[in-house]
């Protein structure tokens, strides 16, 4: 029997490259899982518009999905954008863009999803963050600001939940190869690889395989920690 028969999993950003292979990693273990997002996702992917930086939005998408099933299992947060500049050249409108979608997002799904968790007595929740929250890197404060508060949001919410069953985790990827990802100057791109301790990027299946561990029954156990997937490019080269 596939692990997750009979569960119902959220997904936001599951239009993107890695909410994507979110949800087909989740479907594929038997969920039903959903991409909630701005624009569809292609193929036939179960989808409800969602804008996560609107609260309502975000209400509703949820309790479609868990009215329609009677349940909600997984939420995922794999909605993020990034405005690159150094400090003295962000905008506060940049900043607070970025903050809106990466924190404010997470946020708000957990906020929507936890209650229907909490009556099951049984949940995960993943938030996607980056290797950049726990180091940080030039020119990309609000972005590294935003996935740092991830951290902390996760560790504050698994010990308010866990008494109901409810785990609460980070999956920290280093770069990952998607269409967006490659239209990065070559130059960045390099210097990414060279960090890289097994010499190449990170693929978002291999993003989508530590949620999945999160949300199977080898992680029954996890919950308030941070997962880096990352080919080692947190330490660095050696």
């Amino acid at each position: 029997m596939a692990e997750l028969a009979g569960q119902v999993a959220v997904v936001t950003g599951g239009s993107g490259a890695i909410g994507g292979a979110i949800v087909q990693a989740l479907a594929g273990a038997g969920a039903t899982a959903y991409s909630l997002d701005l624009a569809p996702p292609q193929g036939r992917t179960p989808y409800v518009q969602c804008d996560v930086r609107q609260e309502a939005s975000v209400a509703a998408a949820v309790e479609q999905v868990s009215q329609q099933h009677g349940r909600l299992d997984i939420a995922v947060h794999a909605a993020g954008i990034s405005r690159d500049a150094v400090l003295w050249k962000l905008t506060a409108d940049e900043w607070d863009t970025v903050q809106a979608v990466n924190l404010r997002g997470a946020f708000l799904l957990l906020r929507s999803a936890i209650p229907h968790m909490r009556r099951n007595k049984s949940g995960r929740a993943v938030l996607i963050g980056s290797i950049n929250g726990s180091r940080g890197k030039f020119g990309t404060a609000a972005y590294s600001a935003s996935k740092a508060g991830l951290i902390g949001m996760a560790k504050s919410v698994a010990r308010e939940v866990g008494r109901f069953g409810v785990l609460v985790n980070v999956v920290e990827p280093g770069w990952v190869r998607t269409p967006l990802t490659e239209k990065v100057p070559q130059e960045v791109r390099d210097a990414a690889l060279a960090e890289s301790l097994v010499g190449s990027f990170l693929d978002p299946e291999d993003i989508a395989g530590a949620v999945l561990y999160l949300c199977g029954p080898a992680g029954k156990r996890v919950t308030g920690q941070v997962l880096r997937v990352d080919g080692g490019q947190f330490l660095g080269p050696t």
